[in-house]
């Protein structure tokens, strides 16, 4: 019962926030999430046609973009006609190579006259496209499509050039059906990575070409693997819809699943990491894994983890142990090998290495300088790896990790990548994102975990840094979050309490 009371005050409260905004007309933000850098409306409504047609710039990505976007637009049929007929579209370049700093910029202009896009590439395009579709309402009385606050005129454009969600494969297996769904969404909040976190110590799924031993020995089952064409099929679906896939394969910790199908390059077979450093064995068939993820992807970033190193099982073996004495190295030192063979395989293969802020806390400025630096832990990494001059991932666990459930959208709402650094420290942390680890969710909830939390991560990463008010972002993330649910994207109530949680009683999508 007092659960059931607190519920009802949030609703409450979250109620005179929706009569405030609706009171205060235009001087309200629009329901538009993530909220555009510059913005000015009027007072007009106008009907959108239902066969409004994209005109312009045409290529294959954008074609397949227009339909798309018009299938989002209009999910009612039989629609009355309207007076905007078609979009004009704009776009320097239609078929940009995806990469970290692609241009995303956009600008958006909706009136009684006409729809018109301007981009420097189909992704900023996209982005223009997803935000009419929430510019768009259906008018159940008028039984007419309609954009209410005409005339719009939107530039728009990211904080940061990195919006991840990390999805973890390995502790819960994720279908391919399951991960382009999430795919999907992350569009919705402008969200343009994916940091696939494929295998882990609990399984290996993926299925190295080079190494079929890893998979179907260290798989949970041969139902709960990926083929090297399924992991081609999920990059280029991702591609289609301006979403980066940076994989991850964790070393030389969180690989115990490795030593199922290849044994010989573990410390032995009752203590299984890290891997062994003492082999080259173990350096070939990491870099032969590497050139298999590599020809199935098409980012220029490789994740090599890195993080949560116990170099214990390396002093208990007597080989290992002898060779590190063979060295002159302390297992610490011997990480550090380790961790220098692993970064010059991701650079042989001309791809920047991204690591777990691990690195840095052992081995600072002996890291190769183009190593970009993955903060989790709270802390100055951030600031003292970017005075150094390197570049930065920010995810600060635990508000930034969405397996955290007891942390709620408002608690994520204020975080920010670059607090406390200068600007000069700030230009180069690229961005962060939401770390949807596996271990506490599968198919069934990994949806409704992420969303709508991972709303407040994103807004923070492409909004103007002075977006930082509660009050103001409640409504419109309540807005935002029924809007997911009618695209069929399975976000909780942002109300509760813990993520993921079914609401307490009946009611609007809008009053939980």
């Amino acid at each position: 019962l007092k659960l059931q009371f607190l519920y009802f005050i949030e609703i409450a409260k979250m109620r005179s926030l929706m009569l405030l905004a609706a009171a205060v007309g235009c001087a309200a933000d629009p329901n538009i999430w993530p909220l555009p850098r510059q913005y000015t409306n009027g007072t007009v409504t106008v009907t959108v046609d239902p066969g409004l047609s994209f005109t312009g710039t045409q290529s294959a990505d954008l074609t397949m973009a227009y339909g798309r976007y018009k299938e989002q637009l209009f999910p009612h049929t039989g629609a009355q006609a309207g007076s905007l007929k078609s979009c004009q579209v704009t776009v320097a370049d239609g078929s940009a190579k995806l990469v970290l700093g692609a241009d995303e910029s956009y600008t958006l202009d909706v009136s009684a006259t006409g729809c018109k896009i301007t981009a420097k590439t189909q992704f900023g395009a996209y982005h223009a496209m997803e935000t009419l579709s929430q510019l768009v309402v259906f008018n159940f009385d008028s039984d007419a499509y309609v954009v209410k606050d005409t005339p719009w005129s939107i530039t728009d454009s990211p904080r940061f050039e990195h919006r991840e969600v990390l999805l973890d494969t390995s502790r819960h297996f994720q279908p391919i059906a399951s991960l382009k769904n999430i795919i999907t969404s992350f569009t919705y909040a402008k969200i343009n990575t994916v940091h696939w976190h494929i295998v882990d110590e609990q399984s290996f799924p993926y299925g190295s070409p080079t190494y079929p031993k890893l998979a179907k020995m260290g798989a949970y089952s041969n139902f709960e693997r990926f083929t090297q064409q399924d992991v081609k099929d999920v990059v280029e679906y991702a591609r289609q819809r301006g979403v980066r896939v940076v994989v991850e394969i964790d070393t030389p910790g969180h690989a115990a699943s490795w030593c199922k199908g290849h044994p010989e390059i573990c410390p032995s077979p009752t203590c299984l990491m890290p891997l062994n450093p003492a082999t080259n064995a173990t350096f070939d068939l990491i870099k032969g894994l590497f050139k298999d993820v590599q020809d199935a992807t098409i980012d220029g970033i490789f994740h090599i983890g890195g993080d949560e190193v116990n170099t214990g099982c390396w002093t208990k073996s007597s080989s290992i142990s002898a060779w590190l004495q063979q060295h002159n190295m302390t297992a610490d030192q011997g990480y550090e090998y380790f961790v220098g063979r692993v970064t010059d395989i991701v650079l042989d293969l001309g791809m920047i290495p991204t690591a777990w802020d691990e690195l840095w806390t052992h081995f600072g400025t002996k890291l190769d300088k183009k190593t970009i630096i993955h903060q989790w832990h709270n802390g100055t990494i951030a600031k003292e790896a970017t005075a150094a001059g390197y570049r930065v991932v920010w995810s600060s666990e635990p508000t930034w990790y969405l397996d955290h459930l007891q942390y709620t959208w408002q608690v994520l709402y204020q975080g920010d990548p670059c607090v406390g650094l200068t600007d000069a420290e700030c230009s180069l942390v690229i961005g962060g994102g939401g770390e949807m680890w596996g271990s506490r969710v599968d198919t069934s909830d990994i949806q409704s975990t992420i969303w709508p939390k991972m709303a407040a991560i994103a807004e923070r990463l492409w909004s103007d840094k002075s977006v930082t008010s509660i009050d103001e972002a409640t409504p419109r993330i309540r807005y935002f979050r029924c809007l997911l649910n009618r695209r069929g994207v399975a976000a909780a109530p942002p109300s509760n309490k813990q993520a993921g949680s079914a609401p307490p009683t009946t009611g609007s999508c809008f009053d939980q």
